[in-house]
């Protein structure tokens, strides 16, 4: 058994991908296996990634989201532990080693993540206080907004059967969701070494396509009130963040002059009054 799974999600994504599988097979930690869950493509994926041979597995999937590739990917993995790589992000030569001597020095803790470098159309920028990183129990920093970067956590395998995986249905802030679920049960531990490169700020990509994407926050936080797992103060946070996301898409709505959509809105503030 591979003693991690690296899962990388991919959807026409060509030129990056073979940087990320290059980080991936740069890593000094050789304990792996590295599974690419192809979403799709029509840009010649599969027949570049040919030229890896058997250092990695590939599979092909008609397009259903970045979601159900990473869960195809799981289905696959045999590892202990679970690491995912988006491909338009690179890896740092130890991020494995240390995320691994990190999880066998605490036994007991579900899920690391580390620190990140971050590149905005091929220009390294700072992130805002906002995306501040922490470590414990850091469910009220997951409400506002997604903090772990899934290319920079590792996790055991057991964890999704505890919490569930990705969710289909949500085509953006997937992450966002599963990190509410892990977080709202189990400490989640902070590495405070910047082992991944996030490139983004590209217009193909799903978090800069989708308009609004708190409509998929609410989701989550509404999936979390009624999954009835939350303790009270917890509750309290979750319904303090649904109802600032809720008055944001109202506004937003109302200039736009969709009153279908803010009418929804109301009515979700409405039935999670308390």
């Amino acid at each position: 058994m591979s003693c991690v799974s690296v899962i990388i999600p991919t959807y026409n994504r060509r030129n990056f991908l073979l940087e990320a599988v290059d980080s991936v097979l740069a890593q000094t930690y050789e304990d792996y296996e590295l599974i690419v869950v192809d979403d799709g493509s029509s840009d010649g994926t599969e027949e570049t990634l040919q030229r890896y041979g058997e250092q990695l597995q590939y599979l092909y999937q008609a397009n259903q989201g970045v979601s159900a590739a990473r869960n195809r990917g799981l289905e696959l993995a045999q590892g202990e532990f679970i690491a995912f790589l988006d491909s338009d992000d690179l890896w740092m030569p130890k991020k494995i080693e240390l995320q691994v001597a990190c999880m066998d020095e605490h036994p007991d803790c579900q899920i690391c993540y580390t620190d990140e470098i971050w590149i905005r159309r091929g220009r390294r920028v700072n992130p805002k206080k906002r995306h501040a990183k922490y470590s414990g129990f850091i469910y009220p920093h997951c409400l506002p907004l997604c903090i772990i970067s899934p290319s920079s956590a590792l996790m055991r395998r057991g964890l999704f059967e505890e919490v569930g995986v990705f969710d289909p249905e949500l085509p953006v802030c997937e992450d966002y969701d599963l990190w509410l679920r892990v977080a709202a049960r189990f400490p989640v531990l902070f590495i405070p070494e910047r082992l991944i490169i996030k490139r983004g700020g590209y217009t193909d990509q799903l978090s800069q396509s989708n308009w609004g994407n708190d409509r998929y926050r609410v989701t989550a936080l509404v999936k979390m009130l009624q999954n009835g797992a939350l303790t009270p103060e917890q509750r309290r946070l979750t319904l303090e963040e649904l109802h600032r996301k809720c008055r944001v898409l109202i506004t937003g709505y109302r200039k736009r002059g969709k009153e279908t959509e803010v009418e929804h809105y109301q009515e979700i503030v409405e039935r999670y009054s308390q």
